[in-house]
């Protein structure tokens, strides 16, 4: 576990947030030594976080104890250079044992993933972010999308609750967000994180930095660091030209072709790492691998986007 506190160490981003994809063997099995030069590889790109075992890295397919082994293999992987922010979810009882694992492992917080299956209301999920909060040590991120979707009320009082230090929106009303950010910070509290948790976040980006939510999460950044990186100083730096060139050549096609299959927001950023050279095998079941065609697609696609790199420079 790092030192420093996690709000700090993210408060300002010097690289993109990582989320790793969870490599496997021919036999299905986790196959943790890919799996550690994948996350180490991407320390030594740039990325300013590790965020292991949530969405892109399968939550949802692995066992505990293959979740505890990854997170473990994680720390390890980034020795104690960037934070390491594993995911918690399912029910609360569940939650709470993710967090717990998660803890025994040296992550250095937590992502808490949308109660399963029960679409809960404001009171509930309130409840169930601080019981989570109330059981670990670590740090908490609540991850808002589908069935966890909260008022700007119910966020002001997750920011008063003592260990929640964050909200990573993967919802997308743009309205909804301006008046939570208003809305917590008309309660005085300052320091609450906010991230933009969309797939493919790059491609909304500038809109959210227009509400002052700086920090998001790359997928893309799994299999092309170098053009997440360029995308992510050019947000940085203001330099809207190199923005508007990725995001017309690159993230657009790419979203437009991630649509095309259901689950492709894991499968084909998985396919992009293998196509770059590191086998971190297929996806787990209920996902499936991209068509052929997609396939061909994406690397194409991967060529383009380092041919703007190139035209940057």
């Amino acid at each position: 576990m790092t030192s420093a506190p996690l709000a700090a160490r993210l408060s300002i981003p010097s690289g993109p947030l990582f989320f790793p994809v969870t490599a496997y063997g021919p036999d299905g099995a986790v196959d943790l030594d890919a799996y550690r030069l994948h996350v180490r590889r991407g320390v030594e790109a740039g990325a300013a976080a590790v965020f292991a075992c949530c969405g892109t890295g399968e939550f949802h397919a692995l066992t505990p104890e293959e979740f505890e082994t990854c997170v473990r293999a994680a720390v390890e992987a980034t020795g104690a250079r960037v934070p390491v922010v594993a995911g918690a979810g399912y029910g609360t009882a569940l939650a709470v044992r993710y967090a717990r694992l998660a803890e025994d492992a040296g992550a250095d917080g937590l992502l808490a993933m949308p109660p399963y299956l029960v679409k809960a209301g404001q009171e509930g999920l309130l409840r169930h972010y601080r019981e989570l909060a109330a059981a670990t040590l670590l740090p908490v991120i609540v991850y808002q999308r589908d069935n966890a979707v909260l008022t700007p009320a119910t966020v002001v009082e997750l920011a008063r609750t003592e260990g929640i230090v964050g909200l990573k929106d993967g919802y997308g009303d743009l309205d909804l967000m301006q008046r939570t950010v208003s809305a917590v910070r008309s309660a005085g509290v300052e320091d609450f994180l906010y991230f933009n948790g969309l797939p493919t976040a790059e491609l909304t980006q500038p809109a959210y930095r227009g509400l002052g939510v700086t920090l998001y999460s790359s997928a893309v950044f799994c299999f092309v660091p170098e053009i997440a990186l360029a995308c992510h100083t050019a947000l940085r730096t203001g330099d809207e030209a190199t923005v508007r060139r990725l995001v017309d050549g690159f993230y657009r096609p790419f979203v437009d072709l991630r649509d095309k299959g259901q689950g492709y927001a894991v499968s084909l950023v998985k396919a992009g790492v293998r196509l770059r050279g590191l086998d971190v095998g297929e996806v787990r079941p209920p996902l499936h691998e991209p068509a052929g065609d997609h396939l061909k697609q994406l690397a194409q696609l991967i060529e383009r986007g380092q041919a703007l790199l190139e035209e940057g420079m």
